[in-house]
């Protein structure tokens, strides 16, 4: 059995004013980086093997956190699990959109990146992590969107309708070729 634990990275600035990151490589802020310390300590009474983290700032930082705190090197930055690019709203508030595009902004083509292509590149990603490293404990620090759109992909018919909080973890396990979640965006370590 492989098990990989997904974790959202810590906060950041535009996360609490509610600009979308997409490929915009921000850091975390104060809070992220306490988040990030809260989870490496909660997983430091786990057994893992492995780190590998998204190739943008937010997401390293957080694995860079973790693996310290495991004594473990990071295996990999991936672009494959960078988080979804969002073209023209980068940067953008929803009251910004409404501004600029109007109320049917989602409907027009602003250079976002699609679901299926987001679905598809996650879940490969992490296929290709589990294949490499069978029967082994890995942990991923990536994004939000990109992470649900992953999870699609991998576990079909789960309900992803809640959004990733920073630092929660995900735990799934591939046992014969299937993947299961036994664990989805827990947060009990920000609450200690």
């Amino acid at each position: 059995m492989t098990t990989i634990g997904l974790i959202r990275h810590g906060s950041t600035y535009w996360n609490k004013e509610g600009r979308a990151q997409g490929h915009t490589d921000n850091t975390l802020d104060e809070e992220g980086l306490q988040q990030a310390a809260a989870i490496a300590e909660r997983l430091s009474g786990e057994a893992w093997d492995l780190i590998y983290s998204s190739d943008l700032k937010r997401a390293r930082q957080t694995a860079e956190i973790i693996a310290l705190r495991l004594g473990l090197g990071i295996a990999g930055l991936l672009p494959g699990i960078r988080e979804m690019n969002a073209g023209q709203i980068e940067g953008t508030t929803e009251k910004e959109r409404l501004a600029r595009w109007g109320s049917a902004w989602k409907i027009l083509d602003l250079g976002l990146e699609a679901p299926e292509a987001a679905q598809l590149r996650g879940s490969r990603t992490i296929e290709e992590i589990a294949m490499k490293h069978p029967g082994q404990r890995i942990l991923i620090v990536s994004h939000g969107a990109i992470l649900r759109s992953s999870l699609r992909g991998l576990v079909p018919g789960m309900d992803l309708n809640e959004l990733l909080k920073n630092t929660s973890i995900t735990r799934i396990t591939q046992t014969d070729g299937v993947w299961s979640c036994g664990l989805y965006n827990c947060v009990e370590h920000l609450h200690l």
